[in-house]
C-alpha cells in the first residue's frame, strides 16, 4: 500500500527524521493559511498522488504570491495528474502539500527495500539524487551503492558510516547521515514496509541533512498489525476496477489490452499474459481470483473485466489444485446467464475436476468455448479478439 509524501513525511518525523516544515492542505483557504504560518516569501506547493515524476509534469512548483498560488491550485485541484509513472488516466489531485523553500547544496538518493536474492534488507544510496535512480543504475552504475542489513543483528552505525563517507559525506554529516540510516532502518522493520525512498535526501547550505521528498510503501499483508496505517490507505489513487477487485479479495491491475484474463495464482496470470503476447495479442488486464475463490467472486471478475470497453475476448485458464474447476465452472455458468455476455469466452481448465467442469459447461449449451490445451486456446482468444474490431 502506498503511502502519500505528506503522510510519509508524517512517519519520518514521528522517528524524528529531518523534514522541511510543511501542511498538507484541502483548499484554497488552507493552502493561504499555511504559506502565513511559514515565514518566507516564496514556498513549496506539490500536488499529491500516488506517482513520481511530479516535477516534470508542473504539479511541484515554487510560488512567490498570492496570484501563483490561485493559478496553481485551479490548475489541480479535483484534477487528474498524468506523469511518466501514471497510466493515460493519471491520478486525483485532492490535496496539497505547501513547504518551506530550502536552498540546497547537494542532492543525495537514499532508500531501503527487500533485496529477494538475499532475502535481506538493502539500503541504496547514490551522490545522484534527485533524479531517476533508474537511469543513473543504467548509465553510471558505480555511482550506486548498496549495504544489507543483517535480520540477526540489525543494522549497525559503522554500516551507516562507511555509506556516509562513501556520499563524501564529511564531519558532523556523517553523524547526521548515521542516524537517519539507523532511524530508517528501525522504521522499516517496525512499520512492515516494502519500499522507502528518500529522493532527494539534500544538504542544506548550512551543511545540515533534510529529507526533501519521500515515499514510502508498505506491505499490505502486514496492515492488520498496522490499524493505524491502514486507516492512510487513500481510495482516489486507485484505479476503480482496482478498487473494486479489492473488495472481494482479487487481486487485478488494468492493462491496455484488448483480452480479459482470468487466472488463478500470480504465476499463471503472468505466464497467461506472456503467451496472450508471443501469439501477437495484448492482455487487457492481470486478474488472479486466488485459492479461496467462490462462485460470486467469478461472476464479479467477470463484471470487473466487462467493466472495460476495450475488451474484445475474455481468456479463463484455471489450473486447479486448492481452487476445484467445477467450482470455478459453476461461477462461469452463473456470470453468463446474469450478465447476458456477448463477447467470445475461451476457457481452458485442468487439474482438481477439470473433466466434471468441462462437462458442465460443455451441457450449459453457453456460448463459451472450452479448449483443454493451452496454446490452442491462447491462439483462439487472439483470433477471437481480432475478429471483434
Amino acid at each position: 500500500m502506498n503511502l502519500h509524501e505528506y503522510q510519509s513525511k508524517k512517519l519520518l518525523a514521528k522517528y524524528n527524521i529531518p523534514i522541511p516544515k510543511g501542511y498538507v492542505c484541502a483548499s484554497l483557504l488552507e493552502i493561504q493559511e499555511a504559506c502565513s504560518n511559514i515565514d518566507d516569501h516564496s514556498w513549496v506547493i506539490k500536488c499529491q498522488v500516488h506517482a513520481g515524476g511530479r516535477g516534470k509534469a508542473g504539479a511541484v512548483k515554487i510560488l512567490k504570491n498570492l496570484k501563483e498560488i490561485c493559478v496553481f491550485f485551479e490548475k489541480w485541484h479535483t484534477k487528474r495528474l498524468i506523469t511518466d509513472q501514471t497510466d493515460k488516466h493519471g491520478q486525483l489531485v485532492n490535496k496539497f502539500l505547501v513547504e518551506e523553500k530550502t536552498d540546497i547544496d547537494r542532492e543525495l538518493y537514499l532508500s531501503a527495500t527487500i533485496d529477494r536474492e538475499t532475502c535481506r534488507i538493502v539500503f541504496i544510496a547514490s551522490m545522484q539524487g534527485g533524479v531517476e535512480i533508474e537511469n543513473v543504475a543504467k548509465k553510471i552504475p558505480n555511482v550506486i551503492y548498496k549495504v544489507f542489513i543483517d535480520p540477526l543483528t540489525g543494522p549497525q552505525r559503522y554500516q551507516g558510516r562507511g555509506l556516509g563517507f562513501k556520499l563524501g559525506l564529511v564531519g558532523e554529516q556523517i553523524n547526521q547521515f548515521t542516524n537517519i540510516f539507523m532511524k530508517l532502518s528501525n522504521m522499516f522493520v517496525e512499520l512492515d514496509l516494502m519500499l522507502i525512498e528518500i529522493n532527494p535526501l539534500i544538504i542544506n547550505l548550512q551543511g545540515n541533512l533534510i529529507c526533501l521528498d519521500s515515499k514510502l510503501s508498505v506491505d499490505s499483508n502486514a496492515l492488520f498489525r498496522h490499524p493505524e496505517l491502514n486507516k492512510l490507505y487513500d481510495i482516489t489513487q486507485q484505479d476503480q476496477r482496482e478498487a473494486y477487485a479489492t473488495q472481494f479479495e482479487l487481486n487485478y491491475i488494468s492493462l491496455e489490452g484488448d483480452i480479459g484474463c482470468i487466472v488463478n495464482g500470480a504465476g499463471l496470470a503472468m505466464g497467461t499474459m506472456d503467451i496472450i503476447k508471443y501469439y501477437g495479442g495484448k492482455p487487457a488486464n492481470f486478474l488472479d481470483v486466488g485459492g479461496s475463490v467462490t462462485e460470486e467472486r467469478v461472476i464479479e471478475a467477470f463484471k470487473i473485466i466487462l467493466s472495460d470497453i476495450n475488451i474484445k475476448s475474455i481468456l479463463v485458464n484455471i489450473f486447479g489444485g486448492i481452487v476445484r474447476c467445477d467450482l470455478i465452472a459453476n461461477g462461469i455458468i452463473d456470470a453468463m446467464n446474469i450478465l447476458n455476455i456477448e463477447l467470445p469466452v475461451i476457457i481452458r481448465l485442468e487439474g482438481n475436476n477439470s473433466e466434471l467442469a468441462q462437462k458442465k459447461l460443455i451441457n450449459s449449451r453457453l456460448k463459451i468455448i472450452v479448449i483443454k490445451d493451452l496454446s490452442q486456446a491462447v491462439k483462439c482468444a487472439v483470433s477471437s479478439a481480432a475478429e471483434q474490431k
